[in-house]
C-alpha cells in the first residue's frame, strides 16, 4: 500500500482485465477495491458482509433477489448503492463501468454461495495495485 495519494484515474488505467478488482489501499481491515466491468457478473452472496458499490464512471445495474421478489436498481456515475449481507445478488454492465468497492479485506469477489463462474469473472479476493 502506498502512503502517497493515489488518483483513482490512474488505477484504473494500470490494468484492462474486466471483474478482476484492483486493491487501491485498506482502511483498517476493509479493502478499497476499483474494477472495470462489463457484461455480466453471477448471482452470489455475501453471507456475512455488507458490499458496498460506487459507480466511478458510466452505469452499473444491480439484480436483487429479496424477500418481497426480485429488483433491479440502476447506479449512473456518482451513485452509491450498498448490498446488504446476505441478500441475493448479480452486478452487470451493458455499457461497462468504473466502479470501487469497499469490503472486508480477504472477501471473495464471487461471494461465498453463488452460481458457476464463466471464464469472464475472476474469483478473486482482490490483486495489489501495480503502479
Amino acid at each position: 500500500m502506498s502512503n502517497e495519494p493515489i488518483a483513482l484515474s490512474k488505477a484504473l488505467a494500470s490494468f484492462d482485465a474486466l471483474w478482476s478488482p484492483r486493491i487501491v489501499t485498506r482502511v483498517n481491515d476493509y479493502d478499497v477495491r476499483v474494477a472495470k466491468v462489463e457484461g455480466e457478473h453471477i448471482w452470489h452472496v455475501h453471507d456475512d458482509t455488507d458490499e458496498f458499490f460506487l459507480v466511478l464512471d458510466g452505469e452499473l445495474y444491480i439484480s436483487l433477489r429479496e424477500s418481497g421478489g426480485e429488483r433491479t436498481v440502476r447506479l449512473p456515475t456518482g451513485a452509491a448503492f450498498t448490498v446488504p449481507r446476505g441478500t441475493e445478488h448479480k452486478p452487470s454492465a451493458p455499457t461497462g463501468a468504473a466502479i470501487l468497492l469497499f469490503e472486508p479485506t480477504g472477501t471473495p469477489s464471487v461471494g461465498d454461495r453463488h452460481a458457476p463462474i464463466p471464464d469472464h469473472v475472476d474469483a478473486t479476493t482482490g490483486y495489489a495495485l501495480d503502479l
